[in-house]
């Protein structure tokens, strides 16, 4: 169902999906900034993060934004690593 929905969509509905989820990801990570600051991170902060960046979205087919997208969620699995390091240690 979510193939044919993707396949279905219009290149101008694609790159709106990609920007809004780099924009999601990106306020996960002022949200998670804010709590190491206020040394409060949640369990639930973390999750909530972590799966938002499981979630897998297709190419917008803006090469641009896809690069784009792509740092922003290797940012912020690098920050996700490096507070679970944190958190074991």
């Amino acid at each position: 169902m979510l193939l044919l929905q993707t396949e279905a969509e219009t290149p101008r509905e694609r790159r709106r999906r990609a920007a809004r989820r780099g924009h999601e990801l990106l306020d996960g990570l002022d949200r998670l900034k804010a709590a190491i600051l206020g040394g409060r991170v949640g369990t639930g902060e973390l999750r909530a993060v972590a799966s938002r960046l499981a979630e897998r979205a297709g190419s917008s087919g803006d090469p641009r934004l896809d690069g784009l997208m792509a740092e922003i969620e290797l940012r912020t699995a690098v920050e996700l690593a490096k507070l679970e390091m944190r958190r074991g240690a």
